[in-house]
């Protein structure tokens, strides 16, 4: 498991502003670590993400026995910042009937008739299980921030679109996170933050190998041309939604390795943070039990 000092680099502080250039996309682990040499400290992240795999599938099952929590965790990055093979690495290991997967597209013409985090709130977990959204409601202070027009279509009623309109979003995001966690939803949020310099050389990667070829989307290149808006916007959304009962972790993402290490020591350690135990049985269960076992050993 990843140790709680090291957790502590990638955590947003609740309250307090961060700039993104603070975080480097390209960190490889501590100076101490590096000291040993890229080969040892890949080898002890692959060791980690092992070590911490057995035990989220151990926590998952906890979970599901316990039937009293569930786990929203949340994803957001740059296209091309690995979002899909961290889940599928992270969540391997995990019953697949415990775990859920949803990616978020372009609103329908339903969605858009009702608020914004609406959808979402369709596709929370159960109790019990691990709900992973792929790009969530922060796109609606991410892309929409990025590209105004967007609003246009979202049916709402009139109001200037300033700043004092994307405030109240991050404070309805608050809210609604808050909601949740007082009602037993763990809600873990990773950023992955991957630099331009990586992304464009995913992209290339994307082109010249015809099996990936259906990753590409040129609207991701055009995307590219709003990269420090983007930036901005995410600056924004980490500082204003990075709370004490849902912080967000900014995770290094230009080596993948680095990346599954990280996301799963600190979803491992958020679920751990529960509690969780197995549910105790009464006596009256008991004796169920012993009755149950006495008459499998007295079959012919």
């Amino acid at each position: 498991m990843l140790e709680s000092e090291l957790i502590k680099l990638f955590r947003v502080p609740p309250g307090k502003k961060i700039r993104l250039k603070d975080f480097d996309p390209g960190w490889a682990g501590t100076k101490e670590m590096q000291e040993l040499g890229k080969d040892a400290v890949k080898q002890r992240a692959k060791e980690y993400l092992k070590e911490n795999l057995a035990e989220l599938a151990e926590a998952q099952e906890l979970l599901w026995a316990d039937d009293r929590y569930a786990v929203l965790v949340i994803l957001q990055a740059m296209d091309a910042a690995g979002k899909d093979g961290t889940i599928k690495h992270v969540m391997s290991g995990v019953n697949p009937q415990g775990c859920q997967v949803f990616s978020f597209k372009q609103p329908s013409h339903e969605e858009l008739d009702h608020n914004f985090l609406w959808r979402h709130m369709k596709r929370l977990p159960e109790r019990g299980r691990i709900g992973i959204f792929n790009r969530s409601y922060y796109e609606d202070v991410l892309i929409v921030k990025v590209h105004p027009e967007i609003l246009d279509g979202q049916k709402l009623p009139p109001s200037k679109r300033d700043k004092s309109f994307w405030r109240e979003r991050y404070e309805d995001i608050n809210a609604f996170e808050r909601h949740l966690v007082r009602n037993g939803t763990v809600i873990v949020k990773f950023f992955l933050n991957v630099s331009k310099k990586e992304q464009k050389q995913r992209f290339l990667e994307r082109l010249d190998e015809p099996e990936k070829h259906w990753k590409f989307s040129a609207g991701d290149v055009a995307e590219r041309e709003h990269w420090n808006n983007y930036m901005e916007a995410y600056e924004d959304a980490l500082n204003a939604t990075s709370t004490e009962w849902a912080p967000w972790h900014v995770v290094p993402a230009d080596h993948k390795w680095v990346t599954r290490a990280v996301v799963a020591g600190i979803l491992t350690r958020a679920i751990d943070a529960i509690g969780l135990r197995h549910p105790a049985i009464s006596k009256e269960q008991q004796k169920s039990l012993a009755e149950a076992r006495k008459k499998l050993l007295n079959e012919d």
